[in-house]
């Protein structure tokens, strides 16, 4: 069985959210975006060496991490929250009983609470195209080919071997959640 995740490569990625207007746009998402784009500052670099500080700048795409070990299921009292085979973390808002109890318990601020329906909702790796044996919109939308999706259980993959060449991470190791959305980090963050 496959496991989906998407790669997404920090050096590519210029922060024009063109992955969260997809996101927005082919789910037809009222206000926000299951994908949010931030800007990071990075902290000055070989200045031990007693050379001039190289500040660095990049962004971060974020969106629901799609956790083997998800804290928002096990948060959710009315079970409206599950992980199918795949890996791809779904959240049914037909049975949301509007208690944001996964809100608090997402790690990755991932879940966006709808004021106007009383529900949360999130990323769902646009299954729907995934059932046509297409991409998620993110990644398809992607003008800098920052964003890629494939399956992460395959070590053949594309994904699998952009992890292991490029040093892929996840984020929030302590949080023991096995998220299958990865990075790539930036040119000037790689080991020597």
């Amino acid at each position: 069985m496959p496991r989906y995740g998407l790669v997404i490569d920090l050096e590519r990625c210029i922060g024009c959210h063109a992955c969260a207007i997809a996101c927005k746009v082919e789910n037809d998402i009222e206000q926000g975006s299951w994908m949010r784009v931030e800007m990071l500052d990075g902290q000055p670099l070989d200045t031990a060496r007693g050379q001039s500080p190289k500040l660095t700048m990049h962004y971060l795409p974020l969106a629901c991490m799609h956790c083997q070990d998800p804290p928002c299921m096990d948060a959710c009292p009315a079970n409206a929250i599950y992980r199918r085979d795949d890996g791809v973390v779904i959240l049914d808002t037909s049975k949301c009983n509007g208690c944001q109890d996964c809100l608090s318990a997402c790690p990755y601020g991932a879940i966006l609470w709808v004021e106007t329906t009383g529900v949360a909702t999130k990323c769902h790796l646009c299954a729907h195209r995934l059932e046509k044996g297409l991409e998620p919109f993110c990644a398809l939308c992607c003008e800098t080919k920052a964003i890629h999706f494939g399956d992460l259980s395959d070590p053949q993959s594309r994904v699998s071997q952009l992890i292991t060449r490029r040093s892929g991470y996840t984020l929030k190791l302590k949080e023991r959640t096995e998220p299958a959305i990865y990075y790539l980090p930036p040119l000037n963050q790689r080991p020597v």
